[in-house]
């Protein structure tokens, strides 16, 4: 079965748009759990706009699934996880002023970056992931940097499924069977919702997990976050 990671990003945002604690995303974090999510996810940005550093640590004791902490690899970064050691880094080439995610790494032009980095973290025990666009070449490519698992960018699959178009899930079962071959766990994330979810997991073979935060969130606005939870856990058997 794939694992559901719940980003909890959103949260934070509604949390900082009013300057208090509520809501409260320890207690979010633990609630997910409790209606069924087999981890959480987070991605804090240097800039703090919703999760911020101190929640990282604040969620270390809380989180008794899987622990997957997202981000660029910068000094600041770098030293939060190693200080954490969540189950799992994954991580994504964002820019600082970036709004969301929007694109996966050149795990061929970034390869001697990446092994470095890499490397440090799976010394301290923490497993990896890097975030690819579904490209075979940029899977080869991430073979190389050591990484434990590679996490498919699926916005255009996404977009293109919401157009009726699911010969887009093409490029990315290529990429799932080649990752498959090279011993590389498969991750996935980026507009994955009730809509799409089921449709791609059945065509990505050993999909390992999902990490899923806006479209779980805005869905669980209408149909409440415990049920939200258990329709895609649901979909993901």
């Amino acid at each position: 079965m794939t694992k559901l990671s719940v980003n909890i990003n959103k949260i934070a945002t509604l949390r900082n748009s009013r300057g208090g604690d509520v809501p409260n995303v320890v207690q979010f974090a633990k609630d997910v759990q409790r209606f069924g999510a087999e981890g959480v996810t987070i991605h804090p940005r240097p800039d703090e706009r919703h999760i911020r550093y101190q929640d990282a640590y604040d969620l270390k004791p809380e989180v008794y699934t899987e622990y997957n902490i997202e981000g660029n690899p910068i000094d600041s970064f770098m030293k939060l996880v190693l200080n954490i050691k969540p189950t799992q880094v994954t991580l994504v080439p964002d820019a600082e002023d970036a709004i969301t995610s929007n694109a996966g790494w050149d795990t061929i032009k970034h390869k001697d970056f990446l092994i470095e980095i890499i490397k440090e973290f799976k010394l301290n025990g923490i497993r990896t992931s890097i975030f690819v666009d579904p490209v075979l070449k940029q899977i080869e490519g991430a073979k190389e940097t050591g990484t434990d698992r590679i996490e498919l960018y699926t916005e255009n699959f996404a977009h293109q499924f919401s157009l009726g178009n699911k010969e887009a899930i093409k490029p990315y079962t290529e990429c799932a069977v080649l990752a498959n071959k090279l011993n590389l766990g498969i991750n996935a994330g980026h507009d994955l919702s009730l809509d799409n979810i089921k449709f791609f997991k059945e065509n990505i073979p050993n999909l390992l997990e999902v990490s899923i935060g806006h479209a779980l969130i805005t869905e669980s606005l209408y149909l409440g976050i415990e049920n939200v939870i258990q329709m895609y856990l649901h979909k993901l058997k």
